[in-house]
């Protein structure tokens, strides 16, 4: 069947659908189950024949619309915060995939920079990272302890300062998304051409092996963790540029609120991370297995959690619509 005509049979019905869920009148409850099943079968039917069309967008919004009407007045149960990190959040990822692929090509890239630049210029990475934190740098590389800063302050108060800058730079990116999802861009790009230079400076001085033991332990969660920031930020930014069939301000609201909830799930990674960087970073001497098992374990979890998980909740869902 073609869209056009698809369209034809059921826009009627659809109209009638949408009428019913925004007014303000009660609905009977097997009234609004006949309703949910018809509209999970005709958006099921159009995501399998008419992808990305206006047709299946607009499906997609009334779905929505009675998902709210059913869920609104129910009360929430003491597993609120489990589903949450279960299946609201990972669910979420599952429609977000193709902005974080974004979010991360824009921190290769930025890192690359970073990195490749330090090499050709001497004085980059002070322009970056200041001079002090260069000279101290250096001054701990000469003197046998390149990594030595993580050492240098109490674990508890590390944790506590560490924990709440890199919160407070995850809420950075995902603000600057309301600059057309530009200022995200370029907040990224920015740290993580920081974070090239840093490395850069370590390979001019024969170090850099270490540093990327080191460093990794708490960077894969932490990096990793940025990056799904900026992600937030481009979800928050594009609701606005490209609201789709909803109103822009109605599509900016679902972006900020679809936003708000990645950077809170967000929080338990960047306190993995500060533990991590606070208590076991500062063993820079520790066995080279035991950090690979820090680092492969935590990239193991960050690919779970929001690659294969979201993938697999999404096709379940997408089956069970089909049945």
């Amino acid at each position: 069947m073609k869209e056009i005509t698809f369209l034809k049979q059921n826009v009627e019905r659809w109209e009638n659908y949408e009428a019913s869920l925004t007014g303000k009148e009660q609905m009977p409850p097997a009234e609004v189950t006949d309703m949910f099943v018809e509209l999970t079968d005709d958006l099921s039917y159009a995501r399998s024949n008419f992808p990305g069309s206006k047709t299946t967008s607009y499906l997609n919004r009334l779905a929505s619309l009675i998902h709210q009407k059913v869920y609104k007045n129910k009360k929430e149960g003491h597993g609120r915060i489990f589903r949450f990190w279960a299946f609201e959040l990972p669910s979420l990822f599952g429609q977000c995939h193709r902005l974080l692929l974004i979010s991360f090509i824009i921190g290769l890239i930025g890192g690359f920079l970073g990195f490749v630049s330090e090499l050709y210029d001497e004085n980059f990475v002070r322009t970056i990272l200041g001079n002090d934190y260069v000279d101290a740098t250096i001054e701990r590389i000469r003197k046998g302890n390149a990594l030595g800063i993580y050492g240098e302050m109490p674990s508890y108060f590390m944790y506590f300062y560490i924990t709440l800058n890199n919160i407070r730079v995850s809420f950075m990116v995902f603000a600057f998304g309301m600059l057309f999802s530009y200022g995200t861009g370029f907040f990224l790009l920015y740290n993580c051409i920081m974070l090239g230079a840093f490395f850069g400076m370590f390979y001019k001085y024969n170090v850099l092996g270490k540093a990327l033991k080191v460093v990794w332990i708490h960077g894969t969660l932490e990096i990793s963790a940025i990056i799904i920031a900026a992600c937030a930020g481009f979800v928050l930014g594009n609701s606005f540029m490209f609201p789709g069939t909803y109103s822009r301000l109605e599509s900016f609201k679902r972006g900020a609120k679809d936003g708000v909830k990645i950077i809170v799930g967000l929080i338990p990674v960047f306190m993995c991370a500060g533990f991590l960087e606070s208590y076991i970073t500062r063993y820079t001497e520790m066995p080279l297995w035991l950090s690979l098992v820090i680092i492969i374990g935590s990239l193991v979890f960050l690919i779970w959690y929001f690659i294969i998980l979201p993938i697999t909740l999404k096709n379940n869902v997408y089956a069970g619509t089909k049945n």
